[in-house]
């Protein structure tokens, strides 16, 4: 989980600075997935008008965090979920978006605004893991939340 940790952190790191990617969690033949630099601030948008063609694997595993999110939403906005449950709750999706990077197999385009939207669930995993701090945890999944809207609004997860 330490080496899962630290490739999403590095994800994040490169998100910020621009770079739409992700190391996934390891590298084979059978995975030759290409994440490369965009110029500028890349931002969501639209496939010509249509949302992005999605595969099996990540609609699986976006499924996964849409339900592990809907099960936990009532202690969250009931202010009932502990920080340890906040915590589980996090590790989860992380396990699920390791996923995702592991089994990638969108076309380039589809896969560089799919990692603006695994950055955001990223980000929000991490406020949600904090200890200490329960705004944080609660903006964390504020922010998981705005990453699946967006994933609906540019994702064919028919």
């Amino acid at each position: 989980m330490q080496t899962l940790r630290f490739l999403m952190a590095g994800a994040l790191a490169l998100a910020f600075a621009g770079t739409v990617s992700a190391a996934p969690a390891r590298q084979d033949a059978a995975h030759e997935h290409q994440h490369e630099p965009t110029a500028g601030a890349a931002t969501l948008h639209l496939n010509a008008g249509k949302k992005w063609e999605t595969d099996a694997p990540l609609r699986q595993a976006m499924g996964n965090i849409r339900q592990a999110m809907a099960a936990s939403l009532p202690g969250i906005h009931e202010n009932r979920l502990s920080a340890k449950g906040y915590g589980q709750l996090a590790r989860k999706l992380e396990g699920e978006v390791g996923s995702i990077v592991a089994h990638c197999k969108l076309e380039p385009q589809a896969d560089r605004q799919l990692h603006l939207i695994l950055s955001q669930l990223l980000e929000g995993t991490q406020g949600m893991a904090s200890r200490t701090d329960s705004a944080k945890r609660q903006a964390g999944a504020v922010r998981v939340i705005g990453a699946l809207e967006k994933y609906a609004t540019y994702f064919d997860d028919g």
